[in-house]
């Protein structure tokens, strides 16, 4: 008889995720929670499970350090003799409970779960154990408690995410509420038939990658929206690799099932195209079929978002101190630094001190997302606070700490450890490093993100990479899509540790500001053999000196005038660097390129010239390319070599 994932975890007693994790790294294709497994599988995965988990024992065994206490330590002294940080110490004994000071004696049960979560044993004197057993019965163990599922709603553009949100929003509204929704704050709950849900108010997949590139799980479920009358289009697929590399699990809802055009039956087909098979198609996929202009299908969309969250058995301890994440920030002339902070778990009270980040402070006021003030809030509740000592960043991780003494400390410690980051390399993913990173065996597999200027380039390329592995490393295509190198890619890349690899495409300027600060390689190539040879040389251990791309001037085209015996030429204005004629160009219209060359020419004042700067107006012409239009942006770019 066949069992779902999360039937088969329930037995083994252990997270439908990490059986997920384990049945993926022994190559047996599952989607998610809901994939059916039969007998034989079943009874294959009990065995090798109980096998690792006896091996993982008899490692940890050899691996774990043992110390001797004849006295419970405080936090200082736990510290040392565990050979950590203070810093570290102080973060873990803060999520486990209120400290108060690091000279005072821990609890037994706090020290217990310390050494546990650095894989250290304690080893305790006979007077000590006598100590601790009449201590016992003060400790009290709170339950944990079922949480509220955070969803984030992600798809191409117009498709429907922004009106699904304020459907699902304003559904949770009564008129005499209505005119009390002031606050923005990035995240809001709904509350519908008894089920509680926590939306991210993202403007799309974006917001919801920066985190996650910062190694945060803000997310539990992911709503994908697709347009019954358009289908899947581009950033449908980024959305799909988007929620694929962070292990969330996807819930597909098709909109404007209204539409005259509507055709349910072609998007289902083209989503299974992406391993995303409906339920009634004989796949796991949960799909709702909705009218967000209707207002059809939004109940039935939130019962499937119930039954996912059912299955991931999210779970919360709402009596210890808070834990969460920072959705947005932003600065208000009146109340200073303000930021959402969605707690994950624990609870937060006003007055309560916290790190966040190379931040910290006191919760001077807290507002919820209908911007009523309050005193208390529990796990999945997202607040806006008041209280940094200066600006955090979406995506740092929000703790509550004993006292302003300890916060202080912990950024202390922080502070040097970004300095001594700065100094060591980052180490990234980089083609030229590749060959020696794989003999050091740090690297077993070569994520790569890919974009082309056609689909049938796209497709030969993804075809003639993948199957480039060897031994040593995996080549993965974790994203494939069309057009510009966009800032989603890199952040894409951040995530997973990916190559930006773009054919016959531009990368976008804010992306290329974006892969510095994040020290991702981006490679482009204008000839298909280049980039294939160069991939596999990198896998060989031998490759030439990369060139990187250098954008010196954009100029923008303000008017078009035909002269005769010269033919059409661009009159433009230099909106950022200098242009020069010793670059090359490249025209785009939005993100579509139009020529690349060096054949042009720079006029002013009717005469040739070699450069221009910023600030100034000139005319350019192109040979054999004449389509301008007014707004078409000109980048002047060259080549350097990369020193490493």
């Amino acid at each position: 008889m066949k069992k779902r994932v999360y039937e088969v975890a329930e037995d083994l007693k252990i997270p439908a995720k990490s059986l997920i994790s384990f049945l993926t790294k022994e190559g047996i294709d599952v989607k998610n929670h809901m994939s059916t497994l039969d007998e034989e599988t079943i009874e294959i995965i009990k065995e090798a499970i109980a096998e690792e988990k006896k091996k993982a024992k008899e490692i940890e065994k050899e691996e774990k350090k043992v110390f001797i206490l004849d006295k419970l330590p405080s936090l200082k002294e736990l510290s040392e003799k565990l050979n950590l940080p203070l810093s570290k110490v102080m973060q873990q004994a803060s999520k486990l409970g209120q400290i108060k000071s690091i000279d005072r004696e821990l609890p037994w049960e706090i020290v217990d779960k310390i050494s546990q979560q650095n894989n250290i044993d304690i080893s305790l004197s006979g007077n000590l154990k006598k100590v601790i057993k009449t201590k016992k019965d003060r400790i009290i163990e709170h339950p944990l408690s079922v949480k509220s599922p955070v969803i984030t709603i992600v798809g191409h553009v117009d498709h429907g995410k922004t009106t699904l949100l304020d459907v699902i929003r304003k559904s949770n509204i009564t008129k005499k509420e209505a005119g009390g929704i002031t606050q923005h704050i990035g995240a809001y709950v709904v509350n519908l038939k008894g089920n509680r849900f926590v939306f991210i108010d993202t403007p799309g997949h974006e917001a919801f990658t920066t985190i996650r590139a910062r190694g945060v799980k803000a997310t539990d479920i992911v709503v994908l929206v697709v347009a019954a009358d358009d289908g899947v289009m581009p950033q449908t697929v980024e959305a799909i690799n988007h929620a694929r590399a962070a292990n969330v699990p996807i819930i597909v809802a098709i909109n404007k099932i209204d539409k005259a055009n509507a055709n349910v039956d072609k998007v289902k087909k083209e989503l299974s195209k992406y391993q995303l098979v409906s339920e009634d198609w004989g796949g796991d996929t949960l799909v709702a079929e909705i009218s967000a202009l209707q207002k059809k299908g939004i109940v039935e969309l939130l019962e499937l978002i119930s039954l996912q969250a059912e299955m991931l058995e999210l779970k919360a301890n709402p009596e210890l101190p808070a834990t969460g994440v920072v959705i947005e920030t932003k600065l208000d002339k009146g109340r200073g630094i303000l930021a959402t902070v969605l707690i994950q778990d624990g609870h937060l009270k006003i007055g309560d001190y916290f790190v966040v980040g190379k931040a910290y402070g006191k919760v001077r006021s807290m507002m919820d997302d209908m911007g009523k003030h309050l005193a208390y809030a529990g796990p999945s509740t997202p607040v806006e606070i008041t209280g940094f000592n200066k600006m955090p960043s979406a995506g740092d991780i929000f703790q509550v700490v004993a006292s302003d003494h300890f916060a202080k400390i912990i950024i202390g410690e922080r502070e040097l450890e970004e300095k001594r980051k700065e100094k060591k390399e980052e180490e990234r993913v980089s083609l030229d490093r590749l060959f020696e990173e794989m003999k050091k065996g740090k690297i077993k597999e070569l994520n790569i993100i890919l974009k082309a200027d056609t689909q049938g380039s796209l497709d030969a390329l993804q075809e003639t990479l993948s199957p480039l592995s060897n031994e040593e490393v995996e080549v993965k295509i974790i994203h494939g899509g069309i057009g510009t190198i966009s800032e989603t890619d890199i952040m894409l890349a951040s995530a997973s540790n990916a190559l930006v690899i773009g054919f016959n495409v531009a990368v976008d300027q804010n992306a290329q500001k974006l892969a510095k600060n994040e020290k991702i390689e981006i490679r482009t190539y204008n000839i298909i053999y280049d980039l294939i040879d160069e991939v596999k040389a990198a896998l060989k251990g031998y490759l030439k000196p990369q060139l990187e791309e250098v954008t010196n001037g954009i100029a923008e085209v303000r008017e078009i005038f035909k002269i005769p015996r010269i033919g059409v030429v661009a009159g433009c204005y230099v909106t950022e660097g200098k242009i020069s004629t010793k670059d090359s160009i490249r025209v785009l219209r939005k993100e579509e390129k139009l020529y690349d060359g060096k054949d042009f020419s720079i006029k002013r004042f009717k005469e040739d010239v070699k450069e221009v700067s910023s600030g100034y107006e000139c005319g350019i012409h192109i040979d054999k390319f004449d389509d301008f239009q007014v707004q078409d942006r000109i980048i002047f770019y060259n080549f350097k070599e990369v020193t490493k």
